[in-house]
């Protein structure tokens, strides 16, 4: 019987399920699993995680009287708690997200992650399981050097150009995320341009280019591609170190017997890249310069606060409501 799209996939490359939804994971049985504001959201409206929702309302109030600090409180507990979960299904590591408002300030983003590190203690989860996940500015990448060097490993997020890879690279970070999807939504409406083939797609090529990058120079730091709006994507960046898919994209994969070939190989270049280190200047001129990863990553930002927002709402209905 001919091995499925997903099973060939495996074989080359981690697999990463970007879900907070427990059932999917259990489907599919990725190696880690990724969640953010906007999956939590989602999640927090499911009814199979309405007793989680209702610990973290719990825990929230046993901490503090003022409903500002508790809705805080529980947004964490509840990231935390839906993160044991998932802890207890995939054999690898959970990325939780830092709170994205915090996402221009080095101080609070440490802060952040040390009290989510604190909070999964408390369930009896080491950090060792857990990787913080963290908004690629420059911020974020400083926070995320400040953490590895406590042994809290991170994955760098809204993650748009080889200028970000390269100071996440620098800082001795775990894992980064670079995106696709977003990348290529930004071409379509830029250029007019309606389809893209899987090896043109300026998504692809971005990740294939970062991952080029880390190998000729031997970087440790871990390359996911993440954002995906199709599976030939996925197949185009095959023997890409992880991949973090949604579970529909898991689907159709797993339905899919194509045979799949690997494109991305630590030993073959396409290009040669010069080793780069950037100062906070060089990295903010290049940033500002690539339109592209500038209005995507605030974008990014944004939506994810959105979400938060959304969250807190609900949060805020259930406190005042007992």
């Amino acid at each position: 019987m001919t091995a499925s799209a997903l099973e060939q996939l495996k074989t080359m490359t981690d697999i990463v399920a970007d879900t907070g939804d427990i059932e999917a994971i259990k489907r599919y049985q990725p190696l880690d699993a990724t969640t953010n504001p906007s999956l939590l959201y989602k999640a927090a409206q499911m009814p199979q995680y309405s007793d989680l929702f209702q610990q973290a309302i719990a825990y929230a109030k046993s901490k503090s009287a003022d409903v500002d600090e508790q809705i805080d409180i529980a947004m964490d507990k509840l990231a935390v708690l839906i993160g044991c979960e998932i802890v207890n299904i995939v054999p690898g590591k959970v990325s939780t997200e830092v709170d994205a408002r915090l996402s221009f300030s080095t101080s609070a983003t440490v802060k952040k992650a040390r009290q989510l590190i604190a909070l999964y203690d408390e369930q009896g989860i080491g950090k060792d399981r857990i990787l913080i996940k963290i908004a690629s500015t420059w911020e974020g990448i400083k926070a995320a050097g400040i953490l590895e060097q406590e042994g809290i490993h991170c994955n760098l997020t809204l993650l748009f150009s080889l200028t970000q890879a390269i100071a996440c690279a620098d800082a001795g970070v775990f894992l980064i995320s670079p995106f696709v999807g977003r990348i290529l939504d930004w071409y379509k409406k830029d250029t007019g341009k309606t389809s893209y083939e899987p090896q043109e797609d300026p998504g692809v090529l971005s990740v294939g280019d970062i991952y080029q990058y880390y190998k000729q120079h031997n970087i440790s730091t871990i390359v996911m591609g993440a954002s995906f709006r199709n599976s030939g994507e996925i197949l185009a960046l095959a023997g890409c170190d992880r991949l973090t898919i949604s579970p529909d994209l898991l689907s159709e994969l797993k339905e899919s017997s194509e045979t799949i070939t690997r494109q991305l190989s630590p030993d073959n270049f396409s290009k040669s890249f010069e080793k780069i280190q950037l100062s906070e200047a060089e990295f903010r001129f290049q940033l500002n310069d690539n339109a592209m990863a500038t209005e995507k990553l605030a974008e990014g930002i944004r939506n994810f606060i959105k979400d938060q927002n959304k969250l807190e709402l609900l949060i805020h209905e259930q406190l005042v409501a007992q």
